[in-house]
């Protein structure tokens, strides 16, 4: 790979480093403090960091000892377990069943109850016991009572919990009993912080450590990737590479991490040129990285490269792989990659899954997702958090409703993104009542909503006309000054206004809103103009629109059917006008539908389908079904698949051809699912009603707009789209 190697053997100063064509030039301006701290007391460290994380309680002088500066660096203590019975739940009844035994108890022997604890991840109660051995204590529980292994142990949990409360008591504890910090246990401390999210008391901390080895730089580089600080997690990388000159393949790894962050493509090709030099290019982790950071500034090409030169090719490396064609567009790509590492035999874990199933969503392949469901489960993945709410996402698209709430309801531990998932499928299925039920569901349990959980559940209540209760959940979102109304929760209540015709208060809240309007706002305004036929504000809002987004065909469509269906066809003459005048045309839009599957594509009047024959002989006899059900085409609309001289013909619809050969393919009482990219019809939106009733079959179509469940004759819309 041609590339220029920015990190020469032998640097000088990082403060005197110049680098003018260097892609990370910008990066290199020195921190204050990297390397003019004096260390040559550690007892000033610690009582400094103690300043910065305990202010709220003053300690006159603590001894705080190093025994790695005199006895050499030990290594990671060892725990020396008392014999286990069969249970894990039966020692701690046995040794917890009253505190005051507990705080009576030999600390030696507490100390090796919490090790215990730690051992089979009872987190909680681990803290919980040492919070009682040091109440217990009353202050004289000193270094000799709770040793090293303890305290691993106890950093151990923290970590686990990421609690930033359990971190500052513990380590306020190890300073309070004069613990002797060695090297490993100081790097411990360091990730303990860096875990909890106490980014600048960990940055603070490691500048004041009088002996930093690698692991301590690539706990820091790592801990401020994690935390988004890639630039200074830059700056450290140069500053270790000066003074090592060996970063290890970890800390190279977390290097071209830190790139993919800021998407500097050159600064991870030279990067790569680095692993050449250095002897890492075969290694799993630079590997897994480097796949990982072209995918992500979208070098797929280079990221393949490097996926194919890997000599073994572990699942780390396949999810990147596949990940990264998904992320550049290439949903096609990845699933054949996916296919390949199911030959290839590799283990898949829930990551491998929850990619997959994001591009089933996205490619609309149901049964796809349904198998990649079964070996999720099969693998024992069943409850995975991260890969359920994916499975959640896709049944929610694809109106699987009960299997989105069934998978839902079997998730062990339920994260924000998964309630979000589910409050916004209930609402874009059009069942505001249950996703305002889930969003209640979620308050009782504790769960924080954010930006996304408003959204979706005002989105609810627009689509299903909850006008009250949409109104009572922005009062409460305008309540906290934390969560402010954004444009988007705007556009929202505008179109649920909209929608029960009060546009005099729909444009008061556009004009009141503490910001300028967006488009999304005044879109919302446009649909309500088209539905109620308010020529004059529907107006002022397509201006609004087209000065925003003068070339987007779907306001000039828009506009178009309001001035057709209001008999204003000299208007509508005009916006035809204009459409010709700025090289805009309709263009004949697309339905698919997956048989067996397969998707199958329709476009308007299509005849180039296999089984054209069937398919226009079926609709010519279902379109005399309806008739007899009382349906009159609508002959005034315009539409972005339609032109002119095809008004006559409106049954042939692309929508219409796709479910009528979903009729033929499919048993009877099967439900069938269409996908376009346009908005449906009035004159299809009222056949697809009469056909639900005529076949009794339920039918799901996805527009440009949102889910459409027509059953029975009647649509979850509600007549507004």
């Amino acid at each position: 790979m041609d590339a220029i190697l920015f990190l020469p053997c032998n640097l000088p100063s990082s403060r005197s480093l110049k680098l003018p064509s260097s892609p990370f030039h910008s990066l290199l301006a020195t921190s204050e403090g990297y390397n003019d701290k004096k260390t040559n007391s550690f007892d000033q460290s610690i009582r400094g960091c103690n300043s910065l994380l305990y202010n709220e309680r003053k300690f006159s002088y603590f001894i705080v000892r190093c025994s790695s500066m005199e006895q050499g660096l030990k290594p990671r203590p060892m725990r020396k377990l008392m014999p286990v019975t069969d249970s894990p739940d039966q020692e701690q009844s046995s040794n917890e069943s009253d505190s005051t035994q507990i705080t009576q108890a030999h600390p030696s022997a507490l100390c090796h109850q919490i090790e215990r604890l730690v051992f089979f991840k009872k987190y909680k109660e681990a803290i919980e016991l040492f919070e009682i051995l040091e109440v217990g204590g009353k202050g004289s529980v000193r270094s000799e009572a709770i040793g090293a292994s303890t305290y691993d142990s106890l950093v151990t949990a923290c970590i686990s919990l990421k609690s930033a409360t359990v971190a500052r008591f513990i380590f306020r504890h190890m300073i309070e009993s004069e613990f002797n910090f060695d090297q490993y246990m100081m790097n411990r401390v360091l990730l303990m912080h860096l875990k909890c999210g106490m980014i600048a008391h960990a940055r603070r901390l490691f500048d004041e450590m009088p002996h930093k080895n690698l692991v301590s730089w690539n706990t820091i580089i790592s801990g401020l990737v994690d935390a988004g600080s890639y630039d200074e997690a830059l700056e450290m990388f140069l500053i270790i590479w000066e003074d090592l000159s060996d970063v290890g393949s970890r800390g190279l790894a977390t290097a071209i991490r830190a790139v993919a962050g800021l998407a500097l493509v050159a600064a991870g090709s030279q990067l790569h040129s680095l692993a050449f030099k250095i002897g890492l290019y075969d290694n799993l982790f630079v590997s897994c990285a480097l796949i990982d950071m072209y995918g992500k500034c979208g070098y797929i090409d280079e990221a393949r490269m490097v996926f194919d030169a890997m000599p073994d090719k572990h699942v780390v490396g396949w999810n990147s792989i596949i990940a990264g064609y998904a992320l550049s567009g290439y949903s096609e790509e990845a699933l054949k990659v996916y296919y390949e590492m199911q030959n290839s035999n590799v283990k898949m874990d829930h990551f491998t899954y929850s990619i997959i199933i994001r591009i089933c969503a996205r490619l609309g392949s149901l049964e796809q997702g349904k198998q990649t469901h079964a070996g999720l489960v099969r693998n024992g993945f069943g409850t995975d958090t991260v890969a359920c709410t994916a499975l959640v996402d896709l049944y929610c698209k694809w109106g699987r409703m009960d299997d989105a709430r069934n998978v839902f309801d079997k998730m062990s531990r339920k994260n924000l993104i998964s309630w979000n998932a589910l409050i916004g499928g209930y609402g874009n299925h059009g069942m505001g009542v249950e996703a305002v039920a889930m969003f209640e569901s979620m308050l009782k349990e504790g769960i924080v909503p954010n930006h996304v959980t408003f959204l979706a559940v005002l989105g609810a209540c627009s689509y299903s006309g909850m006008l009250s209760k949409g109104k009572e959940i922005f009062e409460l979102m305008a309540q906290d000054p934390k969560m402010k109304p954004r444009a988007m929760h705007y556009a929202c209540m505008i179109e649920l206004l909209g929608r029960e015709g009060l546009l005099d208060d729909a444009l008061a809240l556009i004009r009141n809103a503490p910001f300028s309007p967006t488009r999304n706002m005044w879109a919302a305004l446009f649909r309500a103009c088209r539905v109620h036929r308010n020529l004059e504000l529907g107006k002022l809002a397509a201006e609004k629109l087209l000065g925003m987004e003068p070339e987007k065909l779907g306001n000039y469509i828009v506009l178009l059917n309001l001035y057709n269906s209001s008999g204003r066809m000299n208007d509508a003459a005009k916006v035809l006008d204009s459409l010709t005048r700025k090289g805009l045309r309709l263009i004949p839009a697309c339905s698919w539908i997956e048989i067996k599957k397969e998707p199958h594509r329709f476009l308007f009047g299509d005849n180039s389908h296999p089984q054209s024959k069937e398919i226009y002989k079926r609709l010519d006899a279902l379109m005399q079904e309806i008739v007899k059900e009382g349906y009159l085409p609508q002959r005034r609309c315009l539409f972005p698949d339609v032109v002119e001289h095809d008004q006559i013909i409106l049954g042939y619809h692309s929508e219409i051809l796709a479910i009528t050969f979903g009729l033929l393919n499919t048993p009877e009482f099967t439900p069938l699912q269409v996908l376009q990219g346009h908005r449906v019809c009035d004159d299809c939106h009222c056949v697809i009603k009469l056909v639900s009733i005529v076949t009794r079959r339920e039918i799901v179509v996805r527009d440009a707009s949102r889910f459409h469940h027509f059953k029975n004759g009647a649509c979850s819309c509600a007549e507004y789209w």
